[in-house]
């Protein structure tokens, strides 16, 4: 693999910052081998806090000890608090067992703990994309990656999706606009990237098959780009066995893979993880350092507490109510949309994740369905056009989700989405 050739010239010029280097040899120092008199630190006698208890929803006490509160409140390394990056290790081989954990070569497993998997999303793009490159990105996809890619300038070639995740012949069909030989070349135009949600997929619910992904992936060896892994949902899957992800079948280093605590632990302390190729990941975390330093370390610290405390076999206890609890949720939707809506509308049962994806009948363009009547009559969706590159393009579709509206209100919302399709038919008909 010839990282080099992915990255920008901004990436590429992006080397360590000294004074981190510092703060880092400062961390990882045995206590009392070291007189640091290099770095800026503030002196933690200075903060207000000392310690801190906390209580889980079964009553267990957790302490914030004064040792761990002061690492909470001082700066840490760029790449993440050391046991928090090992921790976020252990998971990715616990996993997804990635085969560049065992190589001895530039191409090796690394980690970043990052600001949410938003920041780690934002920041390869940054580091991978500029203005008129072209990227590949599965449609429907989730807005974020929208958000970012659009104001970069880069043309972005969307991917059709089916049931299985993409759509193998639409990924074909736009890469035979190049020669794969045509790849080695630094300045060819061919897409070094393809952005894909791995499991339960944001719109859809959709988590790409085994079969599927290493059709991806072998396509990806042929042509040589970079498979983002967006996979936030993983923990979410309703199936029996979770779908092997990118990064488990990665044995060239070409899987860059963004976890993300917000769906099973917490969205507001801000903590995901970047894995991929070492010189990858070191690229990030060099834009890390001059940019937010280093994920939240109190979030860091609080997160750690709770993971100790459970151990693996804890945590794998927790993902898997987290599962059943959206479960349940999937359930009820999708048994009103069966009552309510099977003569004005199609879906797909989604298999992991939060969110029930839609095609209305009879309606070319749910925009203002959605965002007037809709709303006007006391429920709210997010229309289609919201997860396609081109908003400008009408779309029938909407995206439900069912991950936060009280039980009892997920039937309503849909018998009141079915009374607004029926009136909206009726006068389509009559006029």
């Amino acid at each position: 693999m010839n990282y080099g050739r992915f990255l920008t010239a901004v990436s590429r010029a992006r080397n360590t910052e000294f004074l981190s280097n510092l703060v880092e040899i400062q961390q990882r120092a045995t206590p009392g081998s070291l007189i640091a008199l290099s770095t800026g630190m503030p002196n933690t006698s200075c903060f207000p806090l000392s310690s801190a208890h906390l209580f889980t929803k079964k009553g267990k006490k957790l302490d914030l000890s004064p040792l761990w509160m002061n690492q909470g409140l001082q700066y840490t390394m760029s790449q993440g608090h050391p046991e928090m990056v090992e921790w976020g290790k252990q998971l990715q081989r616990r996993k997804h067992n990635p085969p560049t954990d065992y190589l001895h070569h530039e191409g090796k497993m690394d980690l970043c703990v990052t600001a949410g998997s938003q920041e780690a999303m934002c920041k390869t793009m940054e580091m991978l994309v500029t203005a008129g490159d072209n990227v590949l990105i599965e449609t429907p996809t989730y807005p974020g990656i929208l958000s970012i890619a659009k104001p970069m300038g880069c043309n972005i070639l969307e991917v059709e999706t089916d049931e299985q995740g993409p759509k193998i012949s639409s990924l074909r069909k736009i890469l035979s606009n190049w020669n794969p030989a045509e790849s080695a070349d630094v300045w060819s135009d061919i897409p070094r990237v393809f952005y894909t949600v791995s499991a339960g997929s944001n719109p859809t619910g959709v988590t790409t098959s085994f079969e599927r992904k290493q059709q991806v992936y072998q396509i990806a060896r042929e042509y040589d780009f970079l498979i983002l892994e967006d996979d936030p949902y993983y923990f979410i899957q309703f199936s029996e066995t979770p779908v092997p992800s990118y990064l488990s079948m990665d044995v060239d280093g070409r899987v860059i893979r963004f976890d993300s605590f917000s769906k099973i632990l917490s969205a507001g302390m801000r903590i995901g993880f970047a894995t991929g190729p070492q010189p990858l990941i070191e690229k990030l975390v060099f834009h890390m350092q001059v940019c937010t330093q280093h994920a939240n370390t109190l979030s860091q610290m609080i997160c750690l507490l709770i993971l100790q405390e459970w151990g693996h076999e804890g945590f794998d206890a927790h993902t898997e109510s987290v599962t059943e609890f959206y479960r349940k949720r999937r359930d009820i939707i999708v048994e009103s949309c069966d009552t309510w809506l099977k003569d004005y509308a199609e879906w797909t049962v989604p298999d992991s994740g939060m969110f029930l994806w839609m095609k209305l009948l009879g309606i070319q363009d749910t925009a203002d369905l959605v965002m007037q009547k809709a709303l006007d009559a006391g429920v709210l969706f997010a229309p289609g056009k919201a997860f396609i590159a081109n908003d400008a393009e009408p779309s029938p579709y909407i995206r439900a989700s069912y991950s936060q509206a009280p039980e009892e209100d997920i039937d309503k919302g849909i018998q009141r989405l079915a009374a607004l399709l029926k009136k909206e038919l009726k006068l389509t008909a009559s006029g």
